[in-house]
């Protein structure tokens, strides 16, 4: 590391040495190349040859060298010559850059040094100049040729146009006479002029162009030529234009050439066009020195442009530049030919009236003869020395008018400054003749529509077309037509106001010699493309597996085309997508089989033969249930719901409820009659009614009975004892009220508490006696019994009686009692109301006494 670091000083050293020698590098090193510029692709050899004698601090130590082409290295091959000379030999086999540097490197202990270097060039040879050409100009009769240039070379190229007397006039060849080097562009320019000093005028010339570089000299074709027959003239000049009165189409004209050429036989053309035309129209042959000339086929009142130019009579020499032009308006006469017309017509005023609807085509520009002022409508012909009475005279192309009924003819005219057009026929044909038997419209540009049709059977005179843009306000945009002349016609082309991605409806009359055709109709596009947009979809109805959509048509304006089909597509949230095509004549569509409560994605695409346009998405849900599920759903929740209310009432109102549906039994023992005590009881006869009274019964005996002392009560079932008693013990006379004895119809109660064994005065039974109603027969007493118990009728479920009613008493009285009403046998088993319930102890009833 000590070494290295200190052999770089002297490294350094060593090449300022070297730099700085008197002589550097140069006489101790060369580099040398077969050629410094060879054509590209080829090639390239060069040698490096180093003297070390020469080169101080080379004189010992191995050299190497090293190439390097621009920044690329590259490998040569070294050995030493005699004498103590290095050579490296370098072959590049393909030389494809158009310029670089190859430099040679001396590497000595570890250091590299540059000390020779080549620059090499690379191109083709130069190539052919072409399209030689050379005008004269007469203001300072400079020769200027011009030329175009061959592919690139990729090296510097010397540009010269030479020139040398022609040797032979009869033909042109390469000239072995001094060559003359007339100019040398600048600028990298394809021309330049040669000055008059070296030119021979009104004498043969052979100029060429010379392109020469390192690689080649290239030559042009050589031009013979006589300068003067390429002098470019300077323009005449139009002095005057005025019409010829006698002569009313033609024109006479008046020029000036220019001085330079004032000494030379000179033709000239004259061109014109009005600012309609398309092209202009020219005169040729006119001799330059006559100064004068007259045109005829002008259209009157029309306004032209006009310019004229010149050349040498000998025809070699170019044509000067157009002059300034001049305009000028021929003079007008009053307009010819007849007017194309067209109307409609309709009764007014109760029949007696005709309104007209008149229009008609400005006349064409040959037969207009000037500026048209007005037209004028007459219902009758001009005639001499007097004028008809005018219903329209206006500026406009239509005139609306009324006429008298029955009019079938009205003239029409047109007039300028120089007078009035004889009169137009105009006869208003009835629409009732034979239609065409085929139409159809195809586009023939942007702008322009071919009408074709196919010829009615009968032959037609003429034919009118009419065609009117079609928009979604009707009658807001106005109808447009043409005549068609020609009867034989089967096509014309309509261009008036004719619009790309915009609809016309288009009919066609056929004109017949006393009818007019019943049209016949088509639409048509001149260009379409997709709609503007697509119509908004809007959700009418949906279900759990219906959705039906609708939407509002696209307006005409916006469609751009025929709407061929609406396309429906729907998505889920699984993104499975569907679609279906609708006719574009309908406004609706239903989607069916659909998945329910699933969200889905709607939108709509509107196309034309041009393209489709998408509509915005619709997001919808279909429902779990349909429309019926749920009527069905909502009345099943509502009779539950009444029910529940009902239950809840029943529950609220349990007793009302329970006494409409199981009724209490009346109690004897709760009873207030059982606790009721008269004030006065007294005894009468028991009286008991012959007779069954059909209304309520009247109450006239209440027997208590009560259990005797001693008496135990007989098992359940058992049948009562059979003794009798002929009285019963007394009642206290607080519990006997007692009516009159001998009132009709009044019966008695008495109520006998049953004394038990400890005396208790509790009261268990009651008999209830009725009277008969007077005057009727009487009948065995009825007996009603009623009992304190509390057990349920276990037996006979038989119904109650009626009020005051007991069927017992329907028969005889029961065996063993008395016919004057002694106490029953059995009371509690003939009792309807005990009715299969035997109660013990039974046989006491027997003690009880009746009052």
């Amino acid at each position: 590391m000590a070494r290295r670091g200190a052999g770089t000083p002297f490294l350094l050293r060593l090449s300022l040495l070297l730099l700085l020698h008197p002589g550097g590098t140069l006489g101790c090193a060369l580099v040398a190349v077969g050629s410094p510029v060879v054509p590209l692709g080829s090639a390239v050899t060069a040698s490096c040859t180093i003297r070390s004698k020469l080169c101080h601090g080379l004189e010992q130590g191995k050299v190497q060298i090293t190439w390097m082409l621009d920044n690329e290295p590259m490998a040569g091959s070294q050995h030493q010559g005699p004498g103590g000379v290095e050579v490296s030999n370098l072959t590049l086999p393909q030389f494809n850059r158009t310029h670089a540097k190859l430099w040679c490197w001396v590497e000595w202990n570890g250091t590299k040094q540059r000390i020779g270097v080549a620059e090499i060039r690379a191109g083709y040879p130069p190539a052919k100049p072409f399209n030689l050409s050379c005008v004269l100009n007469l203001s300072d009769y400079g020769l200027t040729c011009q030329w175009e240039q061959g592919p690139d070379s990729h090296l510097p190229t010397s540009i010269a146009l030479k020139w040398s007397p022609r040797a032979q006039p009869s033909r042109c060849c390469r000239s072995r006479a001094q060559v003359v080097t007339g100019c040398t562009p600048q600028g990298g320019r394809s021309c330049c002029t040669v000055p008059r000093r070296l030119l021979q005028l009104y004498r043969q010339m052979e100029i060429w162009v010379s392109a020469t570089n390192a690689l080649g000299t290239a030559e042009s074709e050589h031009l013979c030529i006589d300068p003067m027959d390429v002098a470019k003239l300077d323009p005449p000049a139009l002095q005057s234009i005025q019409s010829i009165p006698f002569q009313t189409d033609c024109i006479a004209l008046a020029w000036e050439v220019a001085q330079s050429s004032a000494h030379m036989e000179l033709q000239c053309e004259l061109r014109y066009r009005a600012p309609e035309d398309p092209a202009w129209a020219l005169v040729t042959g006119i001799v330059g020195q006559a100064g004068t000339t007259q045109c005829c086929g002008f259209l009157f009142g029309m306004q032209y442009h006009f310019q004229m130019r010149c050349r040498r009579s000998s025809a070699r020499g170019y044509w000067s530049e157009w002059s300034l032009g001049r305009n000028y308006t021929t003079h007008e006469k009053a307009p010819s030919g007849k007017l194309d017309a067209w109307w409609s017509t309709r009764p007014a005023g109760a029949g007696r009236r005709l309104e007209v609807q008149l229009r008609w085509k400005a006349p064409r520009r040959r037969e207009a003869n000037g500026q048209v002022l007005g037209y004028r409508v007459t219902l009758s012909p001009r005639r001499r020395g007097r004028d008809p009475p005018t219903v329209c005279n206006t500026t406009h192309t239509q005139c609306n008018f009324s006429a008298p009924a029955g009019t079938r003819r009205v003239y029409l005219s047109a007039y300028n400054a120089a007078g009035e057009s004889a009169a137009t026929e105009v006869v208003l044909l009835e629409r009732k003749g034979q239609p065409l038997a085929g139409l159809q419209a195809v586009p023939k540009d942007e702008h322009s529509l071919w009408v074709r049709w196919e010829a009615p059977p009968v032959p037609a005179a003429a034919y009118v077309l009419e065609w009117q843009r079609v928009t979604s306000e009707p009658g807001c945009c106005s109808a447009c037509w043409q005549m068609e002349r020609d009867g034989a016609a089967t096509a014309a082309l309509i261009q008036d106001g004719i619009e790309p991605f915009q609809r016309y409806n288009i009919s066609v009359y056929p004109f017949y010699k006393d009818a007019i055709g019943v049209p016949v109709h088509t639409a048509a596009y001149s260009k379409q493309k997709a709609p503007s947009y697509a119509p908004k979809l809007h959700l009418k109805s949906i279900s759990k597996s219906n959705a039906e959509l609708c939407w509002d048509p696209v307006p005409v304006e916006m469609q751009n085309g025929f709407i061929t089909s609406y396309t429906i597509f729907w998505a889920n949230s699984t993104a499975e997508v569907s679609s279906a095509a609708v006719n574009p004549s309908l406004s609706s569509f239903v989607i069916r089989e659909l998945k329910p409560s699933t969200p889905y994605r709607v939108h709509i695409m509107a196309s034309t033969a041009a393209g489709g346009t998408n509509g915005t998405i619709l997001t919808l849900v279909t429902m779990v249930l349909d429309d019926i599920e749920i009527q069905f759903l909502f009345l099943t929740l509502g009779l539950i719901f009444v029910l529940l209310i009902l239950l809840l009432v029943c529950f609220q109102k349990n007793g009302r409820v329970k006494q409409q549906f199981w009724p209490s039994v009346p109690d004897p023992a709760n009873s207030s009659l059982g606790k009721w005590v008269p004030a006065e009881l007294q005894q009468e006869p028991l009286q008991v009614p012959g007779t069954r009274e059909p209304g309520l019964a009247t109450i006239s005996t209440v027997t208590v009975l009560e259990r005797a002392a001693g008496k135990q009560p007989s098992a359940w079932g058992k049948e009562p004892a059979t003794e009798t008693t002929g009285t019963f013990p007394a009642l206290p006379q607080p519990y006997v009220r007692q009516e009159g004895p001998g009132t009709p119809g009044r019966g008695w109660a008495a109520a006998e508490p049953c004394q038990g064994p400890g005396g208790s005065a509790t009261v268990q039974y009651a008999r209830v006696v009725g009277d008969a109603y007077k005057g009727q027969q009487h009948a065995p007493p009825r007996l009603y019994l009623r009992s304190s118990s509390t057990q349920p009728l276990l037996l006979d479920p038989s119904p109650s009686p009626k009020p005051y009613e007991n069927l017992w008493f329907h028969g005889a009285a029961p065996h063993g009692c008395p016919g004057d009403g002694d106490c029953p046998e059995e009371p509690p088993a003939t009792f309807p109301l005990l009715q299969g319930l035997r109660i013990s102890g039974a046989e006491e009833l027997h003690d009880c006494r009746a009052f």
